[in-house]
């Protein structure tokens, strides 16, 4: 379902806010059963990427202390939750990774890392091994297939240390089908742009591509756009493509996207513990309930019914297939 956008006197487009769109559509946006819990512990990075909403980097030194660690914990053990989703920055950066995997062990069928492969390659070989320990799944950011593509968003060197390290997980026995050592690669355009292709289509090239061209194998693939918060929207304000960016969002809202969204089962805690309802918002400052709550006062997940907070930059999540 696309969209009629009109232009004000000054010549500026003007965009419904997203708000706005779901009340048009007939649409709400609550949140159903809890069943995921997603974690960030560090905006600490070793990447600087165009295309980071939460402008991630070396210089950043917001990190997770143990005490929120353990309110986490607690968390889990009180509430069960089907995955943990765990998040940065570059997690792997985090020197109390290995702790936080093992104190998070057994009290959830289903552990995620979100790695950018890099970071991953300058890590030591006991924290591969508590991954492997706890068959944690990796899913790992994987921009492009070219490497001029993926250096331009993510700095040079960055496409082959990915390749390398994508062979190394495969060594280990990730990616390998019925492995039990799962490994999934997220793509993002480059530039201001949505996914050229549908995911599947998009999944079976990058599988062609990295089985021929470097013997890699991988599971899953998820196919995103970019969302306008934090580094990539100064990038496209800065290119003056912020507009014409925004356009390609909303004329490509999709209202069968609403129902599968991920943050109608997930809860979000930030770095320093207080919940959101997604990782976005945690880059535009939308506190879930808009009030700040701790992870530590959380006795049981908000309830089914319960309002989502929105902003504009939730057209990303719902243009064509959405983030699902």
């Amino acid at each position: 379902m696309g969209f009629s956008l009109k232009a004000d006197p000054s010549g500026l487009t003007l965009f419904p806010p997203f708000s706005e769109t779901l009340l048009h559509c007939g649409l709400t946006l609550d949140r159903e059963n809890v069943t995921t819990l997603q974690v960030n512990i560090g905006l600490k990075c070793n990447q600087i990427c165009t295309h980071c909403h939460l402008a991630a980097g070396p210089h950043r030194q917001e990190m997770m202390d143990r005490d929120t660690m353990g309110d986490v914990v607690q968390a889990a053990t009180r509430i069960p939750f089907q995955s943990i989703d765990i998040t940065g920055g570059a997690p792997e950066l985090h020197p109390d990774l290995p702790f936080f995997l093992e104190a998070l062990s057994g009290l959830s069928s289903r552990i995620i890392l979100r790695s950018n492969l890099s970071a991953q390659l300058n890590c030591t070989e006991s924290l591969l091994d508590t991954l492997i320990r706890y068959r944690v799944v990796i899913t790992s950011s994987f921009p492009s297939l070219n490497a001029g593509q993926t250096e331009a968003m993510r700095g040079k060197g960055a496409f082959q240390n990915s390749i390398e390290m994508l062979k190394i997980l495969n060594e280990k026995g990730y990616g390998k089908e019925d492995g039990g050592l799962e490994l999934n690669l997220v793509v993002n355009p480059a530039g201001a742009f949505l996914p050229s292709s549908p995911q599947g289509e998009i999944s079976t090239r990058f599988h062609r591509i990295l089985q021929q061209k470097w013997g890699v194998t991988f599971n899953g693939l998820y196919s995103f756009a970019n969302v306008p918060l934090g580094r990539y929207r100064e990038w496209l304000i800065a290119s003056g493509n912020i507009e014409s960016y925004m356009s390609k969002l909303v004329s490509s809202f999709n209202p069968c996207a609403v129902e599968g969204l991920m943050c109608r089962s997930l809860i979000s805690v930030s770095w320093d513990g207080y919940l959101f309802d997604c990782d976005f918002n945690q880059a535009a400052g939308l506190y879930l309930n808009q009030s700040k709550i701790h992870i530590s006062e959380v006795r049981q997940p908000p309830g089914p019914g319960t309002p989502i907070a929105v902003g504009d930059h939730c057209y990303t999540c719902t243009a064509g297939s959405g983030f699902s």
